[in-house]
This record gives C-alpha cells, structure tokens and sequence, in this order.
C-alpha cells in the first residue's frame, strides 16, 4: 500500500510540474505573476512545499523527507545568493543534511508514520547534523562565532550529549524494569 501511494504521489508531482511548466510557457499573465517565485534558489523552496502538501493530501507523511531534503537544498543556495559567501561554504554546508533528513523524520512522525522512531531518528539526526556543521565549519573558517576556543567548546557539547543520551537510555531501561 504504501508504494502505491509512493508511485502516486511522485506521479501527482510530476503532472503539476508539467502543468506549472506548460503554463509558464503559454499563459503571459501566469509567466508574469510567478516570475518571483520561480527564481533560482527561490524554487526550490516552493518544490520542496509542494512535495509535502503532496504528502499531506495523499496521506503519504514519508514525502516529508524528500521534501525537507528539497527546501533545504533550496535553503543553502538562497542563503549563499543572500550573504555572498560562494561556493567555498560546501566544503561544510554538506554536514546540513543529515538534519535535512531529520526534520523530514520528526514531521513523517509528527503526521502518524512510525511516531516515535521517526521522532527518535530525526531527533538525533539534527543533533548529528548540527554537530557536524559546527566542527566543520568551525576547522575550515566559515564559522568564527565561538572563536579559537570553539573547536574545544563543540567537543565538550558533543561528549555531554553523548553522556546525556547514555544516561537517558540507562533510566529508561530501569524504569521499564521495574
């Protein structure tokens, strides 16, 4: 059942693409209105949002991920077109994906599929991702927030969350035993 509806929503999107690009292409006044949002990075955000409605309508919450995945790719390239920094930012901007996954995860969860291990995973992914982008970013000097002291700091955060989730799963499994 749920290829079915997989298949069924890649189809749906692919018609409304072509439909959007067909009238791009024919109607002047639909060319005109749309011409904002069909600028590079901006559309990216706007597919990205059209595959989760797609998901949203078709009761397929698994469309969340590709979803996430597309407007967050779209997130990049418009925050690169705003600030100005090129494309020497992907030697870090890379280690964002894993969360891109992740809050496709928690919002698949958050609509009904597999709730609490999507929310787990897609939790833990964001924590990963975050951690990956701050050590990376902080080694090949994109990001100076934290200083020379960040790379020192970034480790302290990631061993304490470490320990924190260790300790959590330690008190749950007591908790369940008794």
């Amino acid at each position: 059942m749920s290829g079915n509806r997989s298949q069924l929503a890649l189809g749906v999107i692919l018609v409304l693409i072509g439909v959007w690009f067909l009238l791009d292409q024919t109607v002047p006044a639909f060319s005109n209105f749309f011409d904002k949002y069909t600028e590079w990075p901006i559309n990216l955000l706007l597919i990205g949002a059209v595959i989760f409605v797609v998901g949203l309508v078709l009761g397929s919450p698994g469309l969340s991920v590709p979803a996430a995945i597309v407007a967050g790719t779209g997130a990049i390239f418009y925050y690169q077109k705003v600030s100005g920094i090129g494309d020497d930012s992907w030697a870090y901007m890379w280690t964002l994906y894993p969360g891109f996954v992740g809050i496709g995860s928690v919002l698949a969860g958050l609509l009904g599929d597999n709730t609490a291990h999507n929310l787990k995973r897609g939790l833990n992914m964001m924590v990963f991702s975050a951690v990956l982008f701050l050590i990376f970013s902080a080694f090949l000097g994109g990001w100076d927030l934290l200083g020379s002291y960040g790379p020192a700091i970034l480790l302290i955060l990631l061993g304490l969350w470490v320990l924190g989730s260790g300790l959590y799963r330690t008190f749950k499994k007591k908790n369940q035993s008794e």
